[in-house]
């Protein structure tokens, strides 16, 4: 039998075709039900800058979508936009390779 896999009902943002979720301090990137891996930013830090509290501490994880506890690539960037760059280019080179695989 299939597992059966949640899914909340509503609109998501969208990047680039794919969901974008933030709970808390944790963002994910990726369709958890079509992609074989998503990108996981888990922001462990903020900073004051300008009088708003920014992420200032971001770890970066691109996880298997089947097992959410095998990270694939792991790292860690000091700010959110260098991190989900980096993720981004992650994430790509791991979809890319998988499909390739298949």
């Amino acid at each position: 039998m299939a597992e059966d896999k949640k899914k909340v009902e509503g609109e998501y943002l969208t990047y680039q075709g794919k969901p974008l979720v933030r709970e808390g301090n944790t963002i994910i990137y990726g369709d958890l039900n079509h992609d074989p891996c998503v990108l996981v930013l888990e922001i462990m830090a903020y900073k004051e800058e300008g009088g708003e509290q920014v992420p200032a501490k971001v770890i970066i994880d691109i996880v298997d979508s089947k097992d959410p506890n095998k990270i694939l690539q792991h790292g860690q960037k000091e700010s959110l936009h260098d991190a989900f760059s980096l993720g981004l280019t992650w994430l790509d080179l791991k979809l890319k390779k998988s499909e390739m695989q298949e």
